[in-house]
């Protein structure tokens, strides 16, 4: 196997109350960040808050910076605008979202139809479709996107409760948890936009957050067999975490650099995805080592019976 550091011996366990003040901050600022979803206060995306999506195609070349100069003053400052490019797409191709209210697709078409015309009055737009999302629409995506991130975290505890033990499942939830939060609250700082595909990623990112910490519960349950032998729990859990620390570290490295190279060459559509998905990787690699096993050690210390 592959190894980018050698054998360690880390103190992971004794540093877990540093490490739980600095996650209870990052859960206090994605617990807000929740609330303010809730209440339909943050930057959602027009699959949340409704509005429009138009695609359409310029018969001459122009900017992305032009376009939204032009959109602006029509009253549209707040499009976000997609320059589209493939084989089989028009040239000079654009997809613009927005969400400003109307209560029909065709009006805000208009609307923006005119906006563009009288920026480039000698260059013809071609309006292809409209895509309306009423606010009603993007009240049921809410409450289904809340379902989505609810029933994987249940699942996530149901999963590592039957392989391992009921404290492994919560501690394993309790890490997912806060890997989810903690992106959710960068991006509410960053004033991000959150979109379908951003929840997409909050839910690929707790698959991955879940790999990472049976990789650590695998070694964990192995050296629990020679507890008795090797010392007391806090060690065992710590040797465990030194002994996969460079498997854990090759993993989250190689997929960071596919990411980044999403991120890069993806273009804006996947930019929001890639982005939440590198930062989830690098809050599920430290959660996977300061979260879920010392919350296990925690545990373990209050209800030794297990064990001892």
């Amino acid at each position: 196997m592959l190894r980018i550091i050698g054998k360690t011996n880390i103190d992971f366990i004794g540093k877990r109350h540093a490490a739980f003040v600095f996650s209870g901050i990052l859960v206090l600022l994605g617990l807000t960040a929740l609330v303010l979803l809730l209440f339909g206060k943050g930057n959602l995306g027009i699959d949340f808050a409704g509005g429009a999506m138009i695609r359409g195609s310029f018969e001459n070349p122009v900017s992305v910076a032009d376009l939204r100069g032009q959109i602006s003053s029509g009253g549209f400052a707040d499009a976000h605008i997609i320059e589209l490019k493939g084989a089989d797409i028009p040239p000079n191709s654009f997809l613009i979202r927005t969400k400003s209210q109307a209560t029909e697709g065709e009006l805000l078409g208009d609307k923006l139809l005119a906006a563009v015309r009288q920026g480039f009055p000698g260059n013809k737009f071609k309006l292809d479709s409209i895509e309306d999302i009423g606010p009603a629409v993007g009240e049921t995506l809410q409450k289904q996107a809340r379902w989505a991130i609810l029933l994987s975290l249940v699942g996530i505890l149901i999963y590592i409760w039957i392989r391992f033990e009921f404290r492994f499942g919560v501690a394993a939830t309790v890490a997912t948890f806060h890997d989810v939060l903690t992106v959710l609250g960068i991006f509410l700082i960053l004033n991000k936009e959150i979109s379908l595909l951003v929840i997409s990623a909050l839910l690929t990112l707790a698959g991955y957050s879940l790999t990472d910490t049976v990789v650590v519960y695998d070694r964990i349950r192995e050296n629990l067999k020679l507890f008795r032998k090797r010392g007391d729990f806090a060690s065992t859990i710590n040797t465990s975490i030194n002994d996969v620390l460079s498997r854990t570290l090759v993993t989250s490295l190689s997929t960071l650099g596919v990411l980044v190279v999403l991120l890069i060459l993806g273009g804006e559509v996947l930019h929001d995805f890639a982005f939440a998905l590198i930062l989830g990787i690098l809050v599920g690699t430290y959660s996977s080592v300061f979260v879920a096993s010392p919350v296990i050690v925690e545990w373990e210390k209050r209800s030794p019976r297990r064990y001892k």
